[in-house]
């Protein structure tokens, strides 16, 4: 069975996108292009920046970013607290404050074009 290995997010100006993208993930795209930029994860997921104004075949209307997020599970509470911080320091506008959800602690906060970036410590199941 095959299993998705690469996301791909519409975006306005992929360059500008990677600029936000590369010290938020603390690396530099490994294939970059007016049109595409490309990240490797350590998880061996690929993120994709495609330019929403040539992605084919072409979409009628690419709404804002926010049908979808992009998730990023850490260890603990500590560890949202941190990035939520950074985060803020960095300038991501923040959409939910750090809380407490039936899933886990979390916060949202957005990218350049409107996709959710969505932190989380999920629940210790025994609790």
């Amino acid at each position: 069975m095959t299993h998705p290995n690469f996301i791909l997010l519409y975006v306005d100006n992929p360059q500008h996108s990677a600029k936000f993208y590369a010290p938020l993930l603390d690396r530099q795209p490994m294939e970059s292009s007016p049109s595409f930029v490309m990240f490797a994860l350590d998880s061996g997921v690929m993120l994709g920046l495609w330019s929403k104004h040539t992605v084919e075949p072409a979409v009628p209307k690419i709404p804002l970013g926010g049908s979808g997020e992009l998730a990023f599970s850490v260890a603990d509470t500590d560890t949202v607290k941190a990035m939520h911080a950074d985060w803020s320091k960095r300038g991501l506008e923040i959409l939910q404050q750090p809380v407490r959800m039936d899933f886990g602690y979390t916060f949202t906060a957005t990218d350049p074009d409107g996709h959710r970036l969505r932190v989380f410590a999920p629940c210790d199941p025994a609790l």
